[in-house]
């Protein structure tokens, strides 16, 4: 399967007008936002567990990153709930599941092969000082990527030209960028040279980027 599989293009998907889709698992769905590959796949996802949903033991071979949107995500290392941040990287496994239900944003196959560094954080007790109306906490950074999450007062605009490429996910509010309204839920991803200026809506926002990862997407291996 190849989905927004050209990252010479800027996308944006409104997630709650995508249906959701049956997993393999029984009680959990997803919305595809960008995938190559089938089952196994460099994905960008949001999937939803319905309560007492799980899936099997299963190691992630190419690295897996996700927020928890809503609800709590349970697995061996603990109960995350919405809010955090999670990292596990190439070779590290677990048996996903959700006791009360949840719903995640979750990245595969997008990893450095040889990072090791697995961790949560707890993205709004991150943040920092609020400067011009815009307060971040940084997520995680190495040579090929930095991840944040930023809360937006209202009308504060956000700015990134980091080269290879910006992704944006709305987790709360809304945003504008090039005339377009993002709301909660909507998924941007701008091509490496596209800079960002995005402005928060009346209420404010709350966003989660990733800038720099495009560079270095490929199919993952199988």
């Amino acid at each position: 399967m190849a989905l927004n599989a050209d990252f010479s293009e800027r996308v944006v998907i409104h997630s709650d007008d995508i249906p959701w889709q049956d997993s393999p698992v029984a009680g959990v769905e997803r919305r595809m936002l960008d995938r190559i590959g089938d089952e196994v796949a460099r994905a960008t996802t949001i999937v939803r567990f319905a309560p007492g949903s799980q899936f099997s033991e299963h190691t992630h071979a190419g690295g897996e990153e996700f927020i928890v949107l809503d609800g709590v995500f349970q697995d061996e290392y603990g109960d995350f709930p919405a809010g955090t941040y999670v990292r596990n990287p190439p070779t590290t496994a677990h048996t996903p599941g959700s006791a009360p239900g949840c719903t995640i944003f979750v990245k595969l196959w997008q990893f450095d092969m040889d990072d090791r560094n697995q961790f949560r954080k707890d993205m709004a007790g991150a943040l920092g000082s609020v400067v011009d109306g815009v307060a971040t906490a940084e997520l995680h950074r190495d040579q090929r990527e930095a991840v944040t999450y930023s809360h937006l007062e209202a009308g504060a605009t956000l700015v990134k030209d980091d080269p290879g490429g910006i992704e944006l996910l709305v987790i709360g509010g809304t945003v504008i960028e090039s005339g377009e309204t993002l709301r909660k839920g909507s998924w941007l991803r701008l091509p490496d040279g596209k800079p960002l200026s995005a402005m928060a809506g009346a209420q404010g926002a709350k966003v989660w980027i990733k800038t720099g990862h495009l560079l270095h997407a490929k199919p993952p291996v199988v």
